[in-house]
């Protein structure tokens, strides 16, 4: 019914896929055994049972011994049963070999070939989803494949898996074409049964910190390290930054040699604009570097709960603020803190009222 080298293909699939025999055993076992009570409609139970060392397959059917018939064909009486050998109780199962037709054949061959299919599928999907659970919070470079109205999807990879770019994860105005590379941040990977979702960002504060990573040798070290971040994505990114040894200067660090290192991730990120902020354990001191690149003449902390006010000469105001608020708004994220910006003349004002 299947020649021997049926039985060498698995020892092949074995040695060069690394998938053993003994997981395809099983389901080819179930498989035939449904097969064949398809095409003849044989009422019995069937079992077939592969033996590789002998490039045999065996087929079996067997009845359970019962008081009284319910199921024909399936079932035989005690009485029927002990006609045939007296040791027979109920509950026993009378097993007997046989041998398929011919016609049986084709359809073996056909059956083992899906079988064979579907567990390839299988295997290829958990080592899918064994590469990319491990991938969770790594950049990682793709190409576009497909646009639809709302979400790109992108091929990542080297088994080609398939990415899911959000329209929530895309950066506001940037444009995406077909065969276009994008880095992106891996945000989750989700089995779902039927199939792996990838899900991918372009606007994670994960992937700034991560490209700084990669392209710092002082950070991957530990040197300098990464305190916090505040992005708005396609347009500004604040990274606050320190460094575990006083005679390396961490935002020189990471700006490099005539820029090249932060040059580097700012082409990644479509030219978004980068401030690099170094970190101070004085949070009052922090959040005049993270106004940057206003000059902050004074900044002190108000009554509320890390609430502080900032001051800025007068003709440094708007810049403090930033363009729809935008460079107050990412200080505010990167320390933790509301900060309550005012020009030098307006705080005098203050000052005296408060007098």
């Amino acid at each position: 019914m299947l020649s021997k080298e049926f039985f060498l293909a698995l020892e092949d699939l074995e040695r060069e896929k690394g998938i053993p025999q003994d997981q395809f055993k099983e389901m080819l076992e179930s498989a035939f055994a449904a097969a064949y009570k398809k095409q003849t409609g044989d009422p019995r139970g069937i079992e077939v049972k592969f033996i590789p060392e002998k490039n045999a397959i065996r087929f079996y059917s067997f009845v359970e011994v019962v008081e009284e018939v319910v199921e024909f064909g399936k079932q035989i009486s005690l009485e029927e049963a002990q006609a045939i050998k007296k040791s027979y109780k109920i509950g026993d199962r009378i097993t007997s070999e046989f041998t398929p037709n011919k016609d049986f054949g084709r359809i073996a061959a056909q059956t083992a070939k899906q079988v064979i299919m579907q567990k390839m599928k299988e295997i290829e999907k958990a080592n899918m989803l064994n590469e990319f659970e491990d991938k969770e919070g790594e950049p990682l470079t793709c190409v576009v494949r497909r646009i639809d109205d709302l979400n790109v999807y992108v091929e990542i990879g080297t088994n080609q898996m398939e990415g899911v770019l959000m329209q929530k994860d895309q950066v506001p105005g940037e444009k995406y074409e077909l065969g276009q590379k994008l880095k992106v941040y891996v945000k989750r990977v989700r089995n779902t049964g039927k199939s792996t979702q990838v899900f991918v960002s372009r606007t994670s504060t994960g992937l700034v910190k991560r490209l700084f990573e990669n392209e710092v040798p002082e950070i991957r070290s530990g040197i300098v390290e990464i305190k916090s971040i505040a992005r708005e994505a396609g347009q500004r990114t604040k990274i606050a930054i320190y460094s575990q040894d006083p005679q390396i200067d961490p935002v020189g660090t990471c700006v490099g040699p005539k820029g090249v290192r932060v040059n580097s991730i700012v082409t990644e990120l479509g030219g978004e604009k980068i401030d690099i902020i170094p970190w101070s354990e004085n949070p009052l001191e922090f959040i005049a570097k993270a106004l940057s690149p206003a000059k902050v003449l004074k900044v002190y902390a108000l009554n509320e709960d890390s609430c502080a006010r900032a001051i800025v000469p007068d003709d440094k105001l708007s810049l403090a603020i930033g363009r729809d608020g935008q460079n107050a708004r990412l200080a505010v994220k990167l320390t933790g803190w509301k900060i309550d910006v005012k020009s030098e003349s307006v705080a005098q004002t203050l000052e005296d009222e408060e007098i």
